[in-house]
Protein backbone atom coordinates (compact mmCIF):
# COMPACT_ATOMS: atom_id res chain seq x y z
CA UNK A 1 0.00 0.00 0.00
CA UNK A 2 1.49 3.34 -1.01
CA UNK A 3 0.81 6.91 0.09
CA UNK A 4 0.51 9.69 -2.46
CA UNK A 5 1.66 13.28 -1.94
CA UNK A 6 1.83 16.35 -4.11
CA UNK A 7 5.55 16.49 -3.39
CA UNK A 8 8.28 14.48 -1.68
CA UNK A 9 11.41 16.18 -0.35
CA UNK A 10 14.45 14.09 0.58
CA UNK A 11 16.64 15.93 3.10
CA UNK A 12 16.21 18.85 5.48
CA UNK A 13 19.17 21.06 4.56
CA UNK A 14 18.72 24.73 3.67
CA UNK A 15 16.49 24.15 0.64
CA UNK A 16 14.20 21.36 1.83
CA UNK A 17 12.33 22.82 4.82
CA UNK A 18 11.55 26.13 3.11
CA UNK A 19 10.24 24.28 0.07
CA UNK A 20 8.07 22.10 2.31
CA UNK A 21 6.65 25.24 3.92
CA UNK A 22 5.89 26.68 0.49
CA UNK A 23 3.93 23.56 -0.50
CA UNK A 24 2.13 23.61 2.85
CA UNK A 25 1.14 27.26 2.45
CA UNK A 26 -0.24 26.46 -1.00
CA UNK A 27 -2.49 23.79 0.49
CA UNK A 28 -0.49 20.95 -1.07
CA UNK A 29 0.45 17.70 0.65
CA UNK A 30 4.16 17.12 1.16
CA UNK A 31 6.34 14.45 2.75
CA UNK A 32 9.81 15.46 3.93
CA UNK A 33 12.33 12.77 4.86
CA UNK A 34 15.42 13.09 7.07
CA UNK A 35 17.73 10.19 7.86
CA UNK A 36 19.98 11.91 10.41
CA UNK A 37 19.93 15.42 11.88
CA UNK A 38 17.41 18.09 10.95
CA UNK A 39 18.92 21.16 9.34
CA UNK A 40 21.67 19.51 7.33
CA UNK A 41 25.33 20.53 7.27
CA UNK A 42 24.89 24.24 8.00
CA UNK A 43 23.01 23.73 11.23
CA UNK A 44 24.86 20.71 12.58
CA UNK A 45 28.46 20.62 11.31
CA UNK A 46 28.87 23.68 9.11
CA UNK A 47 28.13 27.40 9.29
CA UNK A 48 26.36 27.72 12.63
CA UNK A 49 28.62 25.58 14.86
CA UNK A 50 31.87 26.60 13.16
CA UNK A 51 31.13 30.33 13.31
CA UNK A 52 30.19 29.88 16.97
CA UNK A 53 33.62 28.33 17.53
CA UNK A 54 35.24 31.12 15.50
CA UNK A 55 33.59 33.65 17.82
CA UNK A 56 35.02 31.91 20.90
CA UNK A 57 38.47 31.83 19.30
CA UNK A 58 38.20 35.52 18.41
CA UNK A 59 37.32 36.42 22.00
CA UNK A 60 40.38 34.54 23.28
CA UNK A 61 42.56 36.25 20.67
CA UNK A 62 41.38 39.75 21.63
CA UNK A 63 41.86 38.98 25.32
CA UNK A 64 45.49 38.05 24.68
CA UNK A 65 45.94 41.39 22.88
CA UNK A 66 44.49 43.30 25.82
CA UNK A 67 47.62 45.36 26.30
CA UNK A 68 47.14 46.91 22.85
CA UNK A 69 43.71 48.16 23.93
CA UNK A 70 44.67 49.41 27.36
CA UNK A 71 43.63 46.53 29.60
CA UNK A 72 45.14 43.36 30.95
CA UNK A 73 43.81 40.03 32.20
CA UNK A 74 44.82 38.74 35.61
CA UNK A 75 46.44 35.61 34.19
CA UNK A 76 47.19 33.86 30.92
CA UNK A 77 44.14 33.30 28.75
CA UNK A 78 43.28 29.63 28.99
CA UNK A 79 40.50 28.19 26.93
CA UNK A 80 38.12 25.67 28.51
CA UNK A 81 37.28 23.47 25.53
CA UNK A 82 34.43 21.72 27.31
CA UNK A 83 32.71 25.07 27.81
CA UNK A 84 33.53 26.15 24.25
CA UNK A 85 31.93 22.95 22.95
CA UNK A 86 28.93 23.35 25.24
CA UNK A 87 28.32 26.84 23.88
CA UNK A 88 28.63 25.57 20.31
CA UNK A 89 26.26 22.67 21.03
CA UNK A 90 23.67 25.00 22.55
CA UNK A 91 23.68 27.36 19.56
CA UNK A 92 23.65 24.56 17.01
CA UNK A 93 21.09 22.54 18.96
CA UNK A 94 18.71 25.48 19.08
CA UNK A 95 18.74 25.71 15.29
CA UNK A 96 18.44 21.95 14.85
CA UNK A 97 15.46 21.81 17.18
CA UNK A 98 13.90 24.85 15.54
CA UNK A 99 13.98 23.26 12.07
CA UNK A 100 12.37 20.05 13.33
CA UNK A 101 9.63 21.83 15.29
CA UNK A 102 8.89 24.09 12.32
CA UNK A 103 8.46 21.14 9.97
CA UNK A 104 6.33 19.14 12.39
CA UNK A 105 4.06 22.15 12.82
CA UNK A 106 3.34 22.60 9.11
CA UNK A 107 -0.12 21.71 7.82
CA UNK A 108 -0.35 18.94 5.23
CA UNK A 109 3.29 18.02 5.90
CA UNK A 110 4.34 14.54 6.96
CA UNK A 111 7.79 14.36 8.57
CA UNK A 112 9.48 10.98 8.26
CA UNK A 113 12.80 9.94 9.80
CA UNK A 114 14.57 7.26 7.82
CA UNK A 115 16.66 6.53 4.73
CA UNK A 116 14.86 7.18 1.47
CA UNK A 117 15.67 5.24 -1.70
CA UNK A 118 14.05 5.55 -5.10
CA UNK A 119 11.82 2.72 -6.24
CA UNK A 120 11.00 4.44 -9.52
CA UNK A 121 10.90 7.93 -10.98
CA UNK A 122 7.81 8.80 -8.95
CA UNK A 123 8.18 6.65 -5.84
CA UNK A 124 10.55 6.27 -2.91
CA UNK A 125 10.77 3.71 -0.14
CA UNK A 126 11.51 4.70 3.45
CA UNK A 127 11.11 2.48 6.52
CA UNK A 128 9.41 -0.10 4.27
CA UNK A 129 6.76 2.47 3.29
CA UNK A 130 6.21 3.40 -0.34
CA UNK A 131 5.64 7.10 -0.99
CA UNK A 132 4.55 8.41 -4.38
CA UNK A 133 4.49 11.91 -5.85
CA UNK A 134 4.53 13.65 -9.20
CA UNK A 135 7.25 15.97 -7.89
CA UNK A 136 10.31 14.78 -5.98
CA UNK A 137 13.06 17.06 -4.68
CA UNK A 138 16.47 15.73 -3.69
CA UNK A 139 18.24 17.81 -1.02
CA UNK A 140 20.68 15.31 0.49
CA UNK A 141 23.81 17.48 0.78
CA UNK A 142 27.34 16.19 1.03
CA UNK A 143 30.01 14.91 3.38
CA UNK A 144 33.73 15.29 3.90
CA UNK A 145 35.85 13.51 1.31
CA UNK A 146 38.34 10.86 2.43
CA UNK A 147 41.16 10.73 -0.12
CA UNK A 148 43.02 7.54 -0.95
CA UNK A 149 46.40 8.35 0.52
CA UNK A 150 48.94 5.95 2.05
CA UNK A 151 48.11 5.10 5.67
CA UNK A 152 44.67 6.71 5.65
CA UNK A 153 43.09 3.57 7.14
CA UNK A 154 45.86 3.04 9.70
CA UNK A 155 45.43 6.16 11.83
CA UNK A 156 42.50 8.00 13.44
CA UNK A 157 41.60 11.28 11.79
CA UNK A 158 39.06 14.06 12.17
CA UNK A 159 36.87 15.75 9.57
CA UNK A 160 34.56 18.76 9.75
CA UNK A 161 31.84 16.58 11.31
CA UNK A 162 33.78 14.53 13.86
CA UNK A 163 35.77 17.54 15.09
CA UNK A 164 32.45 18.88 16.36
CA UNK A 165 32.68 16.26 19.14
CA UNK A 166 36.12 17.40 20.31
CA UNK A 167 36.00 18.83 23.84
CA UNK A 168 39.74 18.95 24.49
CA UNK A 169 42.68 20.90 23.14
CA UNK A 170 44.83 18.96 20.67
CA UNK A 171 48.51 19.43 21.42
CA UNK A 172 49.43 19.65 17.74
CA UNK A 173 46.72 19.68 15.08
CA UNK A 174 47.86 18.92 11.54
CA UNK A 175 45.34 20.20 9.00
CA UNK A 176 45.54 18.44 5.65
CA UNK A 177 44.09 20.88 3.13
CA UNK A 178 44.76 24.59 2.72
CA UNK A 179 41.36 25.79 1.56
CA UNK A 180 38.34 27.35 3.26
CA UNK A 181 37.39 24.72 5.86
CA UNK A 182 40.99 23.87 6.71
CA UNK A 183 42.06 27.48 7.20
CA UNK A 184 39.13 28.33 9.46
CA UNK A 185 39.83 25.38 11.76
CA UNK A 186 43.58 26.02 11.68
CA UNK A 187 43.28 29.59 12.93
CA UNK A 188 40.54 28.66 15.37
CA UNK A 189 42.57 25.94 17.10
CA UNK A 190 45.73 28.02 17.08
CA UNK A 191 43.81 30.68 18.99
CA UNK A 192 42.45 28.05 21.37
CA UNK A 193 46.08 27.16 22.14
CA UNK A 194 47.06 24.25 19.90
CA UNK A 195 50.19 24.07 17.83
CA UNK A 196 48.94 23.98 14.23
CA UNK A 197 50.48 22.94 10.91
CA UNK A 198 48.69 23.24 7.56
CA UNK A 199 49.73 20.75 4.85
CA UNK A 200 48.66 21.69 1.32
CA UNK A 201 49.41 19.84 -1.92
CA UNK A 202 49.23 22.99 -4.01
CA UNK A 203 51.80 25.72 -4.44
CA UNK A 204 49.74 28.15 -2.37
CA UNK A 205 46.77 28.35 -0.02
CA UNK A 206 43.20 28.77 -1.35
CA UNK A 207 44.38 28.03 -4.87
CA UNK A 208 41.19 29.25 -6.56
CA UNK A 209 41.83 32.78 -5.30
CA UNK A 210 44.16 35.43 -6.71
CA UNK A 211 47.81 35.11 -5.75
CA UNK A 212 47.83 38.35 -3.76
CA UNK A 213 44.94 37.07 -1.65
CA UNK A 214 46.63 33.71 -1.08
CA UNK A 215 49.81 35.43 0.03
CA UNK A 216 48.01 37.86 2.32
CA UNK A 217 46.07 35.05 4.00
CA UNK A 218 49.27 33.08 4.45
CA UNK A 219 50.92 36.05 6.14
CA UNK A 220 47.94 36.51 8.46
CA UNK A 221 48.09 32.87 9.57
CA UNK A 222 51.86 32.70 9.89
CA UNK A 223 51.83 35.85 12.02
CA UNK A 224 49.78 33.88 14.55
CA UNK A 225 52.31 31.07 14.64
CA UNK A 226 50.67 28.61 12.25
CA UNK A 227 53.18 26.50 10.30
CA UNK A 228 52.40 26.12 6.60
CA UNK A 229 53.79 23.39 4.34
CA UNK A 230 53.05 23.82 0.66
CA UNK A 231 53.78 21.65 -2.38
CA UNK A 232 53.09 18.53 -0.31
CA UNK A 233 52.92 16.25 -3.33
CA UNK A 234 53.01 12.90 -1.56
CA UNK A 235 51.02 13.05 1.68
CA UNK A 236 50.97 9.90 3.83
CA UNK A 237 49.89 9.02 7.37
CA UNK A 238 51.40 6.61 9.91
CA UNK A 239 51.39 5.98 13.65
CA UNK A 240 54.48 7.07 15.54
CA UNK A 241 54.09 6.12 19.23
CA UNK A 242 51.52 8.56 20.64
CA UNK A 243 51.73 10.81 17.57
CA UNK A 244 50.72 10.70 13.93
CA UNK A 245 53.40 11.12 11.31
CA UNK A 246 52.24 13.10 8.31
CA UNK A 247 54.59 12.57 5.40
CA UNK A 248 54.68 15.66 3.21
CA UNK A 249 57.76 15.23 0.99
CA UNK A 250 57.84 18.98 0.40
CA UNK A 251 60.42 20.86 -1.62
CA UNK A 252 61.43 22.79 1.49
CA UNK A 253 61.58 21.80 5.15
CA UNK A 254 61.58 18.41 6.89
CA UNK A 255 59.89 15.59 4.94
CA UNK A 256 57.41 14.87 7.73
CA UNK A 257 55.34 16.55 10.45
CA UNK A 258 54.58 14.92 13.79
CA UNK A 259 51.18 15.79 15.22
CA UNK A 260 48.85 14.48 17.88
CA UNK A 261 45.71 14.87 15.74
CA UNK A 262 44.95 15.15 12.03
CA UNK A 263 42.06 17.03 10.45
CA UNK A 264 41.22 16.12 6.84
CA UNK A 265 39.85 19.13 4.98
CA UNK A 266 40.27 18.13 1.35
CA UNK A 267 36.87 18.67 -0.19
CA UNK A 268 33.32 17.34 -0.18
CA UNK A 269 31.49 14.36 -1.69
CA UNK A 270 27.75 14.40 -2.50
CA UNK A 271 25.48 12.01 -0.59
CA UNK A 272 24.10 10.42 -3.73
CA UNK A 273 25.63 6.95 -3.71
CA UNK A 274 22.89 5.19 -1.73
CA UNK A 275 19.66 6.75 -3.02
CA UNK A 276 18.92 4.24 -5.77
CA UNK A 277 19.13 6.99 -8.36
CA UNK A 278 19.55 4.44 -11.14
CA UNK A 279 16.05 3.11 -10.47
CA UNK A 280 14.68 6.57 -11.18
CA UNK A 281 16.95 7.18 -14.16
CA UNK A 282 18.60 10.16 -12.48
CA UNK A 283 22.07 10.80 -13.89
CA UNK A 284 25.17 11.86 -11.96
CA UNK A 285 28.54 13.10 -13.16
CA UNK A 286 31.89 11.41 -12.52
CA UNK A 287 32.09 12.88 -9.02
CA UNK A 288 28.59 11.78 -8.05
CA UNK A 289 26.84 15.14 -8.39
CA UNK A 290 23.31 15.02 -9.75
CA UNK A 291 23.12 16.62 -13.18
CA UNK A 292 20.53 19.39 -13.43
CA UNK A 293 19.51 22.07 -15.91
CA UNK A 294 19.47 25.82 -15.38
CA UNK A 295 16.28 25.55 -13.33
CA UNK A 296 17.59 22.65 -11.22
CA UNK A 297 15.49 19.92 -12.80
CA UNK A 298 17.18 16.61 -13.50
CA UNK A 299 16.94 14.93 -16.87
CA UNK A 300 13.95 13.01 -15.45
CA UNK A 301 10.73 15.06 -15.57
CA UNK A 302 9.34 15.65 -12.08
CA UNK A 303 12.65 15.27 -10.19
CA UNK A 304 14.79 18.18 -9.04
CA UNK A 305 18.07 18.33 -7.10
CA UNK A 306 18.81 21.22 -4.76
CA UNK A 307 21.78 22.17 -2.60
CA UNK A 308 25.25 20.67 -2.39
CA UNK A 309 24.30 17.43 -4.16
CA UNK A 310 23.83 19.14 -7.55
CA UNK A 311 27.34 20.56 -7.88
CA UNK A 312 26.02 24.06 -8.62
CA UNK A 313 27.26 25.52 -5.35
CA UNK A 314 28.70 24.38 -2.04
CA UNK A 315 27.31 26.98 0.33
CA UNK A 316 24.27 27.50 2.50
CA UNK A 317 23.32 30.57 0.48
CA UNK A 318 23.50 28.73 -2.86
CA UNK A 319 21.32 25.97 -1.43
CA UNK A 320 18.73 28.44 -0.20
CA UNK A 321 18.86 30.24 -3.53
CA UNK A 322 18.18 26.88 -5.20
CA UNK A 323 14.97 26.73 -3.16
CA UNK A 324 14.02 30.27 -4.21
CA UNK A 325 14.59 29.47 -7.88
CA UNK A 326 12.52 26.27 -7.79
CA UNK A 327 9.72 27.74 -5.68
CA UNK A 328 9.33 30.92 -7.73
CA UNK A 329 9.31 28.98 -10.97
CA UNK A 330 6.71 26.56 -9.61
CA UNK A 331 4.39 28.82 -7.64
CA UNK A 332 4.87 32.21 -9.31
CA UNK A 333 5.34 31.10 -12.93
CA UNK A 334 8.68 32.88 -12.83
CA UNK A 335 11.67 32.07 -15.01
CA UNK A 336 14.52 32.23 -12.52
CA UNK A 337 17.75 30.45 -13.47
CA UNK A 338 20.93 29.34 -11.74
CA UNK A 339 22.98 31.14 -14.39
CA UNK A 340 21.51 34.47 -13.27
CA UNK A 341 23.24 34.42 -9.91
CA UNK A 342 26.64 35.94 -9.21
CA UNK A 343 29.23 33.88 -7.40
CA UNK A 344 29.70 35.15 -3.87
CA UNK A 345 31.13 33.64 -0.68
CA UNK A 346 33.31 34.34 2.33
CA UNK A 347 36.30 32.82 4.08
CA UNK A 348 35.75 33.15 7.82
CA UNK A 349 39.24 33.46 9.09
CA UNK A 350 39.95 36.65 11.02
CA UNK A 351 39.94 39.07 9.31
CA UNK A 352 37.36 37.60 6.93
CA UNK A 353 37.49 37.55 3.16
CA UNK A 354 34.38 38.59 1.26
CA UNK A 355 34.37 37.63 -2.44
CA UNK A 356 32.00 38.25 -5.31
CA UNK A 357 32.15 37.90 -9.06
CA UNK A 358 35.23 37.26 -11.18
CA UNK A 359 38.81 36.71 -10.06
CA UNK A 360 41.82 38.27 -11.80
CA UNK A 361 42.34 34.98 -13.63
CA UNK A 362 38.70 34.98 -14.80
CA UNK A 363 39.09 38.49 -16.20
CA UNK A 364 42.32 37.66 -18.03
CA UNK A 365 40.69 34.57 -19.51
CA UNK A 366 37.71 36.59 -20.71
CA UNK A 367 39.96 38.98 -22.61
CA UNK A 368 37.82 41.98 -21.72
CA UNK A 369 39.22 45.43 -21.01
CA UNK A 370 39.05 46.09 -17.31
CA UNK A 371 40.07 48.54 -14.61
CA UNK A 372 41.32 47.59 -11.16
CA UNK A 373 41.87 49.29 -7.82
CA UNK A 374 43.49 48.03 -4.64
CA UNK A 375 43.53 49.72 -1.24
CA UNK A 376 45.16 48.57 2.01
CA UNK A 377 43.01 48.17 5.12
CA UNK A 378 45.75 49.93 7.08
CA UNK A 379 44.51 53.19 5.50
CA UNK A 380 40.88 52.60 6.55
CA UNK A 381 40.22 54.61 9.70
CA UNK A 382 37.65 52.18 11.13
CA UNK A 383 40.14 49.32 10.81
CA UNK A 384 42.88 51.45 12.35
CA UNK A 385 40.65 52.41 15.29
CA UNK A 386 39.82 48.76 15.91
CA UNK A 387 43.47 47.73 15.70
CA UNK A 388 42.59 45.32 12.88
CA UNK A 389 44.46 46.63 9.85
CA UNK A 390 45.41 43.44 8.01
CA UNK A 391 44.22 42.88 4.46
CA UNK A 392 43.07 44.99 1.52
CA UNK A 393 40.17 45.85 -0.76
CA UNK A 394 40.34 45.03 -4.46
CA UNK A 395 37.69 45.87 -7.06
CA UNK A 396 37.64 45.23 -10.81
CA UNK A 397 35.26 46.90 -13.28
CA UNK A 398 34.55 46.62 -16.98
CA UNK A 399 36.27 49.51 -18.78
CA UNK A 400 33.42 49.91 -21.28
CA UNK A 401 30.20 49.26 -19.34
CA UNK A 402 31.58 50.49 -15.99
CA UNK A 403 29.88 47.55 -14.32
CA UNK A 404 31.66 45.82 -11.44
CA UNK A 405 33.18 42.51 -12.51
CA UNK A 406 34.46 41.23 -9.20
CA UNK A 407 35.75 42.19 -5.79
CA UNK A 408 37.68 40.85 -2.83
CA UNK A 409 37.59 42.48 0.57
CA UNK A 410 40.03 40.90 2.99
CA UNK A 411 39.73 42.77 6.25
CA UNK A 412 37.55 43.62 9.20
CA UNK A 413 33.90 43.59 8.10
CA UNK A 414 34.85 42.33 4.64
CA UNK A 415 32.16 39.65 4.69
CA UNK A 416 29.50 42.34 5.17
CA UNK A 417 30.93 45.21 3.10
CA UNK A 418 31.17 43.05 -0.03
CA UNK A 419 27.37 43.01 -0.27
CA UNK A 420 27.36 46.72 -1.17
CA UNK A 421 29.22 45.76 -4.35
CA UNK A 422 27.23 42.57 -4.93
CA UNK A 423 23.88 44.36 -4.88
CA UNK A 424 25.08 46.93 -7.42
CA UNK A 425 26.30 44.06 -9.60
CA UNK A 426 22.84 42.47 -9.54
CA UNK A 427 21.33 45.82 -10.47
CA UNK A 428 23.77 45.96 -13.44
CA UNK A 429 24.48 49.52 -12.41
CA UNK A 430 27.80 51.27 -13.07
CA UNK A 431 30.37 51.53 -10.30
CA UNK A 432 29.78 55.31 -10.29
CA UNK A 433 26.58 54.68 -8.28
CA UNK A 434 28.77 53.68 -5.34
CA UNK A 435 31.47 56.19 -6.15
CA UNK A 436 28.99 59.07 -5.80
CA UNK A 437 27.16 57.72 -2.75
CA UNK A 438 27.57 59.28 0.68
CA UNK A 439 28.34 56.56 3.21
CA UNK A 440 28.39 56.76 6.99
CA UNK A 441 31.59 57.59 8.89
CA UNK A 442 33.34 55.79 10.48
CA UNK A 443 32.74 52.53 8.63
CA UNK A 444 34.68 50.26 6.32
CA UNK A 445 32.09 50.67 3.57
CA UNK A 446 32.60 54.44 3.45
CA UNK A 447 35.95 53.83 1.76
CA UNK A 448 34.42 52.17 -1.30
CA UNK A 449 33.90 55.53 -3.10
CA UNK A 450 37.49 56.49 -2.30
CA UNK A 451 38.79 53.15 -3.55
CA UNK A 452 36.81 53.46 -6.79
CA UNK A 453 38.36 56.84 -7.52
CA UNK A 454 41.72 55.05 -7.89
CA UNK A 455 40.89 52.73 -10.78
CA UNK A 456 43.74 51.94 -13.16
CA UNK A 457 44.06 49.76 -16.28
CA UNK A 458 44.02 46.06 -15.47
CA UNK A 459 47.38 44.48 -16.26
Amino acid sequence: MSQHFDAIIIGTGQAGPSLAARFSAAGKTVAIIERHKFGGTCVNTGCIPTKTLVASAYAAHVARRGGEYGFSVSSDVRVDMKRVKARKDAVSGRSNKGVEEWLRGLKNCKVIQGHARFQSSDAVVVNDEVLEADKIYINVGGRASVPEMPGIHDVPFLNNSSIMDVDFLPEHLVVVGGSYVGLEFAQMYRRFGSEVTIVEMGARLIGREDEDLSQAVREILEKEGIQIRLNAKCISLAKRNSHIRVGVDCEEGPPEVLGTHVLLAVGRTPNTHDLGLDRAGVATDQRGYIMVDDQLQTYVPGIWALGDCNGRGAFTHTSYNDYEIVADNLFNADHRRVSDRIQAYALYIDPPLGRCGMTDADIRKSGRRALITKYPMSRVSRAYEKGETQGFMKICVDAETKQILGAAILGTGGDEVVHVLLDVMYAKAPYTVIQRAMHIHPTVAEYLPTVLFKLEPFA
